[in-house]
């Protein structure tokens, strides 16, 4: 398959007061269509949902986009069952049950145990998940099983050694946190690879982070290839790695969706010059981010109060003459940083596992 994969967490939305009268925030499934027809057209076939991603709507647009519109033999498609939604046994088939309703299809390509840490290791133990995804796989509904991951490499290497049944693992590899002491890609990589397993790539671009970098680093690229966006030297980052067996990108405009055709349609590795040149913008991206922040919104769907999490770390990220402006009109349509009521439902589903609610009294005293 070719290396690059439609992640269906960050999709095309309405904006607010659209001529349509959808809601705010509502897939904009017209456009979804578009670009599920311009992937497949280019000879791509790898897409990737999860029960909660978009409020628990991608898995419909799934269907409704892709499913229904096209042969079951042309494409694959990836699906997860996550720990903070479970709490029996029975939990396991509903969710997958209707997972299997919601996207159309009679099986997954590939199926996981989705944000595998120490804590939902204990949930997914409990509730026999590793007996019951390898059943699934028996039966024909799901070919390959594996789980996603957001924890460190030792803790890899302990779930890969007791689970050699996995047949792949999903890892947050970018050329950011490859060194990282907390995210600890290249370490995870390594473990993966040891376990000889293929690697789907989650976040290459660190939910959008390394798309839209500080201008000094982003000189240092332009300078070295002014034909590239900054996005995809991200993707060919990980796609150059052995094992890599699909990048996952989440596209949310027909421009991201052109730009990754365009350099991984031909894919080409990383020169080692250029490696060394992104372990330079590594450097420089990293002295100036507060709040490590994907993007991901997993925190916004429980919040009692709702704040828009992400938006806020964005924000407080930049620290551009523009925030204050930009502070008002987020309070306007929600919860406020400093109306966090502290009940820490946004750090229980955190992959990165930041300390959400210490960051927000942080941007609330900013904005104070």
């Amino acid at each position: 398959m070719k290396k690059l994969g439609f992640g269906l967490m960050r999709l095309p939305t309405f904006p607010e007061g659209n001529a349509s009268g959808a809601k705010a925030g509502e897939i904009d499934i017209e456009h979804v269509k578009q670009m599920v027809d311009a992937f497949l057209a280019e000879g791509f076939t790898y897409f990737d949902t999860a029960w909660m991603y978009h409020n628990f709507c991608s898995e419909n647009a799934v269907k409704e986009a892709l499913v229904d519109r096209h042969p079951r033999e042309s494409y694959t498609l990836a699906d997860k069952l996550h720990a903070a939604y479970l709490k029996s046994k029975d939990d396991r088939d509903a969710i997958f049950n209707e997972q299997l309703r919601k996207t159309g299809v009679d099986y997954f390509d590939y199926y996981m145990l989705h944000d595998m840490r120490v804590a939902h290791e204990k949930i997914y133990n409990d509730l026999d998940c590793f007996a019951w995804i390898r059943d699934k796989k028996e039966k024909g509904l799901v070919k390959e099983i594996g789980f996603s991951f957001h924890d460190n490499a030792a803790f890899l290497d302990k779930v890969l050694t007791e689970h050699p049944e996995m047949d792949f693992v999903q890892l947050q590899i970018n050329y950011l946190d490859w060194e990282s002491d907390a995210v600890q890609s290249r370490l995870c990589y390594e473990v993966a690879r040891k376990h000889g397993k293929p690697i789907v790539v989650m976040e290459p671009v660190k939910g959008g982070t390394l798309a839209n970098l500080p201008a000094g680093a982003s000189r240092l690229l332009k300078q070295a290839h002014p034909e590239l966006s900054e996005a995809s030297w991200a993707v060919r980052f990980a796609a150059g790695l052995p094992g890599v067996r699909v990048v996952l990108s989440g596209m949310s405009s027909d421009a991201q969706m052109k730009d990754n055709l365009s350099h991984m349609k031909e894919f080409t590795p990383l020169t080692d010059a250029e490696r060394q040149l992104l372990r330079r913008v590594a450097d420089w991206v990293r002295s100036g981010i507060a709040v490590p922040c994907t993007g991901c919104s997993y925190c916004t769907t429980g919040c009692p109060v709702s704040i828009s999490i992400p938006d806020y770390f964005a924000l407080y990220n930049r620290g551009d003459a523009a925030q204050r402006e930009e502070y008002l009109a987020l309070n306007a349509k929600g919860g406020a940083p400093a109306d966090c009521i502290g009940c820490g439902a946004c750090e229980a589903v955190c992959p990165q596992e930041l300390p959400i609610r210490e960051e927000l009294q942080a941007v609330a005293k900013r904005f104070a």
